[in-house]
């Protein structure tokens, strides 16, 4: 098994690049998506938000009201720690479990696993690869504005909310460059998806002699 860690900035084009990994063959796990399962009614991670902020955060249904809890830990660290405290862990358990259910399945399977917060919830480490999708922040600006309608200053503090350029450049093994078309991504992502089943054939070859 293959392991890339893939993450950008917000509206730099990472979610275009982890489909393309998807439509290449890899598993994508998509962090934001396992952030929602694991708060789900019945789940632990529910009960445990509840138990931190209070049946407030609940829709008539038992289903957690998203808003509601954005409001309670939005401007406020202590919160928003609590928050992470809970999120976090539950989503790299079952991240893990997905993981290994991918390798069981597929031994030579390319997992991606699609971190926003790579950078920012420490997991840098642990990663055959690490991609990051790098567009300027004057045009991932433009695209909050023009595709999220979002006025600029609010966009500019989602920007400001994440990890900066620097610090994803940092420790990026790949820059994908997201700056322009879909296409042209796409193309990267291509050109990486080569190099990697080339690599993974490898090592695979390798292990058969050894073995």
């Amino acid at each position: 098994m293959f392991r890339i860690g893939l993450t950008g900035g917000i509206a730099s084009g990472k979610s275009v690049a982890a489909r393309r990994f998807g439509e290449r063959g890899a598993v994508v796990l998509d962090h934001d998506v396992l952030a929602r399962e694991v708060v789900a009614p019945g789940t632990v991670g529910l009960e445990q938000v509840v138990e931190a902020f209070g049946r407030s955060v609940l829709l008539a249904d038992g289903s957690l009201d998203r808003p509601a809890l954005g409001r309670r830990v939005f401007g406020d660290d202590d919160a928003r720690a609590r928050l992470e405290g809970i999120i976090h862990p539950e989503v790299r358990r079952l991240s893990a479990e997905r993981e290994a259910a991918a390798a069981a399945a597929v031994p030579d399977a390319v997992v991606v696993h699609d971190i926003p917060l790579l950078v920012e919830t420490g997991q840098v480490g642990g990663f055959h690869l690490l991609v990051v999708v790098h567009a300027p922040a004057d045009l991932r600006v433009r695209r909050l504005v023009q595709g999220r309608d979002l006025a600029p200053e609010d966009a500019r503090a989602r920007l400001r909310a994440q990890a900066s350029d620097d610090e994803r450049l940092q420790v990026a093994d790949v820059v994908l460059d997201g700056s322009g078309s879909v296409a042209d991504l796409n193309r990267q992502v291509d050109d990486l998806w080569v190099r990697v089943r080339q690599e993974v054939a490898e090592e695979l070859a390798a292990d058969e002699l050894e073995g």
